[in-house]
């Protein structure tokens, strides 16, 4: 492991790349070669798209955070001023990682000093060198038909999204066996694979982070190799199950990766922390933790009380952004706490929202009954949909939320925070944090707006209910749908009709709303659901 000065310290060298490539016997050969200076930073920086654009970032160091049962404010930085720009959120990501890493997964090494590889029509090879330590492992290639060099998918452990489909998509499968890199069924304190025989057995970083680190080796070689194969910024990671927790925290620590895929991660993957324990059948956090190492050590005093944690994995979703992530869950199996799975789709959508990329993100839980980790059809066209817009960078479709009513969270009983308007060039910091609501709210009565994910043949639609100057103790909004449209599911609120002028009243927790303040609703629907206006009354 690197310490905490040492990586100060290497963040703040300056590093080169120097790459040699030989093209023999159908396999391009790399190998990446420092200096004496090279050696010492330790980080090596291609051109284009990095693993970490936020290393250079100062970090908020160790201190402790306020216990809260709501999700942390991603907008707030450590030293407690909300960010303003879409440019802040460049080190605001790097905050949250430090965190993240500290508390949940571990920390993932920075690129070691040395990664040589093969890049071949059917296979991958990666050698690694760092603190005196070497390890190797490989990874078999899938092309599709056609003329390379291609985009890629590294699918975890053979299970993740229907690979016949992003192989007929254009994209090539990179099958990558995680537990080369960090083997299940060890000790916490005797860790055994790649990772673990270049950072020490004892490492106190998890199986999750150890296998992202793998992926991030696996595309330095495609990287360093020229391309003639597979394309290194045309790059998307899936999983499904453990390995849909590991494609997860994969994509959200290396940002060279195009397009995140995690299907069915449960507990330790997508699902918010501080839901699981009130979601009835998830598998407990002392389980997943217990089960296999994939959380770091220091997780461990978390798993009894998750409201301690100064981050929760919205804010792991929020990392990604505003790359491109596709979230398949499976509302039928309560162990996979889908639930709690939605709510950190929908609060790290607000992130994508404020970096005006609310299009590059999709939610789809809403699907038949089936198998856990089976193909589902649902999910083929939107998976084109993802493999043409963020790999083969054909397309444009929009993301969707498609949440089943069987497991439908409500962001708005998680978070006591609004999403600011962020500029788009850097301004000078208020004195004081920015007010939430960013706008005015009515002198009186209360107000309703509405936000809108729209999918072929349905709709998701959030609603804010704002008290004005006099608190409201209890509302009632009333929504014309457009023709055709119907409301399927409600949560947070009563409703009166399912089709036409609808009602929907509050329900007992959130009938009351100070001068001010906000509380959220919402609906899912079929149809068409833009160009709603909906009304506010006060009682």
């Amino acid at each position: 492991m690197i310490s905490s000065s040492g990586r100060s310290e290497i963040r703040a060298a300056i590093v080169l790349l120097a790459i040699a490539a030989l093209a023999v016997a159908g396999a391009v050969t790399v190998m990446t070669r420092t200096t004496t200076a090279q050696a010492a930073a330790g980080r090596l920086v291609a051109a284009g798209p990095v693993e970490d654009d936020g290393a250079d970032c100062p970090l908020p160091g160790s201190g402790s955070s306020p216990a809260t049962s709501r999700l942390p404010d991603p907008f707030r930085k450590a030293d407690g001023t909300r960010i303003t720009t879409k440019s802040d959120w460049r080190c605001r990501r790097a905050e949250i990682k430090e965190l993240a890493e500290r508390t949940v997964y571990g920390q993932k090494p920075i690129k070691p000093a040395s990664v040589t590889g093969t890049v071949s029509t059917t296979g991958i090879t990666v050698n690694v060198t760092d603190q005196g330590r070497s390890a190797s492992f490989s990874a078999s290639v899938q092309l599709p038909s056609g003329s390379g060099p291609f985009p890629a998918v590294i699918v975890l452990g053979g299970l993740g999204a229907d690979t016949s489909t992003i192989r007929a998509s254009g994209a090539a499968i990179i099958n990558y066996d995680p537990l080369a890199v960090g083997r299940e069924g060890t000790q916490r304190n005797n860790k055994q694979g790649a990772f673990y025989s270049v950072y020490g057995s004892s490492s106190s970083t998890g199986l999750l982070a150890a296998w992202a680190w793998g992926a991030s080796r696996i595309i330095d070689v495609i990287e360093q190799s020229g391309g003639n194969v597979l394309k290194a910024d045309a790059m998307g990671v899936t999983g499904c199950s453990r390995y849909g927790k590991g494609a997860f925290v994969t994509g959200a620590f290396d940002q060279r990766i195009a397009l995140t895929m995690p299907i069915e991660s449960g507990s330790g993957g997508l699902p918010i922390l501080r839901g699981i324990p009130g979601e009835s059948g998830a598998q407990p956090l002392s389980s997943a933790y217990g089960e296999q190492p994939w959380l770091g050590d220091a997780f461990g005093p978390f798993t009894g009380n998750p409201n301690t944690l100064p981050v929760d994995t919205h804010e792991t979703v929020a990392m990604i952004a505003p790359r491109g992530l596709f979230v398949m869950d499976n509302p039928h199996i309560d162990w996979l706490a889908a639930r709690s799975g939605s709510v950190a789709a929908l609060a790290g959508a607000e992130v994508y929202k404020a970096l005006g990329a609310g299009d590059n993100i999709t939610y789809w839980s809403d699907v038949q009954d089936g198998s856990h980790c089976a193909v589902r059809s649902e999910w083929r066209t939107p998976l084109q949909q993802n493999i043409q817009k963020f790999l083969l960078k054909s397309g444009n479709a929009p993301g969707a939320f498609r949440i089943s009513s069987r497991k439908a969270g409500n962001l708005a009983e998680w978070r006591d925070w609004q999403t600011p308007t962020l500029s788009d060039g850097p301004t000078t910091p208020p004195t004081d944090p920015p007010t939430d609501p960013p706008t005015d709210p009515p002198t009186g009565g209360c107000s309703a707006s509405v936000s809108v994910n729209q999918w072929t043949g349905g709709f998701l639609a959030t609603v804010r209910v704002t008290a004005g100057s006099s608190p409201v103790n209890g509302w009632t909004v009333t929504v014309p749908l457009p023709s055709g449209a119907g409301v399927t599911s409600a949560w947070n609120a009563n409703r009166s009709g399912n089709t036409g002028t609808v009602q929907f009243t509050n329900v007992s927790f959130n009938g009351s709303i100070a001068p001010g303040q906000s509380t959220e609703f919402g609906f899912q629907g079929t149809g068409t659901g833009t160009g709603m206006t909906p009304t506010c009354s006060a009682r």
